[in-house]
């Protein structure tokens, strides 16, 4: 009995350790998601104007992609698409539906992320991963079924309703379903300042002592300080830069005097700023200094060679709330800004690093979407890949380039701004809009090997093509459950082109 006693002892630890070593074995995860960062802000993307040394080491050790795509051009269902691996013709949230008001004791948030839906965080947990999300979710509040501790994450913390992110010095940000009060009150950010008028005092009645940003970075660290020995997934969704244009005064003196550039008094939404263009490049660089801060801190522990780590934005640079996309080239000559499903909403940045897995300095124009990601962490992570619009991009991040599956088409809708659809096949993009009001609105053809500004409408020569569109249309769309985001079905009926006829 003693041996036996024995014999089941040393088999269990021999178990336990094979556990162990199967489980670290797993690499840990971050992915950085900026917030209305256009194509073009990053110095890799050929930036001349806002500096981001880190990210653009991050590049050089790692890979970068220059065909890499957003679900759809606005925050809450480009973050949905992220994390359940669906396109915008079959993802649960399909627009910004927004809920309650901008004031704290209206705090409402977004439709929430029904339970149903699997995310990346979910996925993760299935092999061991400890989870954690720090910034902005967008997809549901603390008391519904959307909160982030009920779809995969053990700990988050951060902005969970976006019109609140609207101010980077909130009165309050959510952890694990708690409000964590900060050390400045509710302001409402969007009320205007008189030119006539306005003071310093004016614009500096915008700042505050908490900055959101500091505070998730704080909070990220502190996650991957306890959870060393791994393996982890830490989600980073900071909201900048997307406006309101607040910053902490050392970084925009960086830029105070490098442009021509006068005082933003609030007039197209948002908090005013006395230096507007020097803050939006501050709030780039400080983004770019949380990445380097992430970064030092894997190496300090001793993680930096099994931690991959991907950063991409949600979706183009905006329109508003005092931002020049024009005078930053931000969108790198695409065209379009956020809400629209030209290149210019809808191609983002994207940059892996994972020192001896990902060959350093590398460029790929691999066609890719975001919601590619969920089947990419199922095989990176040694799973069944679940149901999804995803292919994984694992073997592009590795040089095995000879393996790696294609996509025959992305396939965009987008129920805003008109209501658009818009479908990515080869070098060819074509784009329907306005169709809320027109939906027999013809598809606007493009070869973007050509004309990556889509400034060539070639729909009349190519009727073959137009058929093809038709079709992927009808078989990648189904109705959505919100009435809101109902468009497409109309289109679908009106969709015979008359070229397609001769």
């Amino acid at each position: 009995m003693r041996l036996l006693s024995l014999f089941l002892l040393a088999l269990s630890v021999t178990h336990a350790a094979t556990a162990q070593k199967a489980k670290s074995s797993l690499p840990n995860i971050i992915y950085i998601y900026a917030d209305d960062l256009g194509y073009g802000e990053l110095g890799c993307y050929g930036q001349q104007k806002i500096q981001t040394p880190n990210l653009d080491r991050l590049a050089r050790e790692g890979i970068r992609f220059t065909q890499h795509y957003t679900g759809t051009p606005v925050c809450a269902p480009a973050r949905a698409m992220l994390m359940t691996g669906k396109h915008a013709g079959h993802s649960a949230i399909r627009g910004n539906f927004e809920l309650g008001t901008f004031r704290d004791d209206e705090e409402r948030g977004q439709m929430p992320l029904p339970a149903s839906e699997l995310t990346v965080a979910e996925l993760l947990k299935r092999k061991g991963y400890a989870t954690a999300l720090t910034g902005k979710w967008g997809m549901g509040m603390a008391n519904t079924e959307g909160t982030p501790s009920k779809q995969g994450f053990d700990y988050y913390y951060g902005y969970l309703d976006q019109k609140q992110a609207h101010n980077l010095y909130p009165s309050h940000l959510w952890e694990n379903d708690r409000w964590d009060t900060l050390a400045q009150p509710w302001q409402d950010v969007h009320r205007k300042l008189d030119p006539a008028t306005a003071t310093d005092a004016d614009f500096n009645a915008f700042k505050g002592k908490e900055y959101a940003p500091a505070k998730m970075t704080e909070k990220a660290l502190a996650f991957i300080e306890r959870s060393k020995d791994g393996p982890f997934f830490l989600y980073m969704p900071y909201t900048i830069p997307h406006v309101s244009l607040q910053a902490p005064d050392a970084y925009v003196k960086k830029y105070i005097g490098q442009f021509d550039e006068k005082p933003y008094y609030g007039e197209k939404g948002y908090a005013s700023t006395k230096y507007p263009l020097s803050t939006y490049a501050a709030m780039i660089t400080y983004l770019d200094d949380q990445v380097g801060i992430i970064l030092d801190k894997l190496r300090a522990l001793g993680l930096d060679e099994n931690t991959i780590v991907m950063f991409s934005s949600d979706n183009g640079a905006t329109f508003n709330g005092g931002v020049n996309a024009q005078f930053f080239n931000s969108v790198a000559g695409l065209r379009g800004l956020k809400m629209d499903v030209y290149e210019g909403g809808i191609r983002e940045p994207f940059i892996a690093r994972w020192p001896g897995k990902i060959k350093p300095g590398r460029v790929t124009d691999h066609i890719s979407a975001q919601y590619d990601l969920l089947a990419t962490l199922a095989e990176l992570t040694g799973q069944p890949v679940p149901p999804t619009d995803g292919i994984s991009f694992l073997p592009e991040l590795s040089g095995q380039t000879n393996r790696q599956k294609k996509h025959p088409y992305l396939y965009f809708e987008y129920p805003e701004k008109g209501g658009q659809i818009a479908i990515r096949m080869g070098d060819w993009k074509a784009v329907k809009t306005d169709l809320r009001k027109n939906p027999g609105n013809p598809w606007q053809l493009f070869n973007l090997k050509e004309d990556r500004s889509e400034t060539t409408d070639l729909a009349a020569k190519h009727p073959d093509i137009l058929k093809k569109l038709d079709d992927i249309m009808r078989k990648e769309h189904q109705e959505p459950a919100n009435a809101a985001w109902q468009f497409v079905m109309p289109v679908i009926a009106a969709s015979r082109h008359p070229a397609a006829d001769r």
